[in-house]
Order: structure tokens, then sequence, then C-alpha cells
């Protein structure tokens, strides 16, 4: 091996997940594995892996909406007092229409 090459480093499968399900989902689940050209294992831990990723984004997509509505609600309700730039920016758009 050169000095340029790295050898790949597999990260190490530490924990186990277990499931009982029915006959008949197991055949699907199968199915499904074959016509992905994956091993059953592999399709279940990136269905698996798709959906937790899917479910954190949801719910964080959700929470930060909620909070970026009460940020606007309050903004909208307690406006802060105007800077001084943003005075000095009223009166030059005040110049600027003639008004």
């Amino acid at each position: 091996m050169t000095r340029t090459q790295q050898p790949q480093r597999r990260s190490r499968k530490e924990q186990r997940l277990e499931a009982r399900v029915t006959p008949e989902l197991k055949r699907l689940i199968e199915r499904a594995a074959t016509l992905r050209g994956t091993t059953v294992t592999e399709f279940v831990v990136a269905s698996a892996q798709e959906a937790a990723t899917n479910t954190i984004k949801d719910f964080e997509v959700l929470h930060l909406r909620e909070e970026a509505r009460e940020v606007f609600v309050n903004a909208v309700l307690n406006p802060p007092a105007p800077n001084d730039a943003a005075r000095a920016a009223a009166e030059r758009y005040k110049k600027q229409m003639g008004l």
C-alpha cells in the first residue's frame, strides 16, 4: 500500500436490534430487500435509519416553526423602539420620497 492510500476504516457494529414480525411482514421485507439487491439486514437498517432521520427532521422543523412564530408574534405585539440607524434610514427614505 502506498503512502497516499489509506486503509478504509469501517465503524464497528456493536449494537444489535431485534424485532418480531409476522410471517407475512417478513416475506414482504425479504421481497423488498431482494428487489433492492440487498440483504434483509441492510434493507431493514437502511429503512429504519431513513425513518428515524425523517422523524427527527419533522419534529425539529415543527419545533423551530413554533419558536419562529412566537418570536414573530412577540415582535409584532411588542416592537422595539427604533435605534439611531433606523431613524436615520427613515429620514433618508422620507427625503428620497419627498414626504
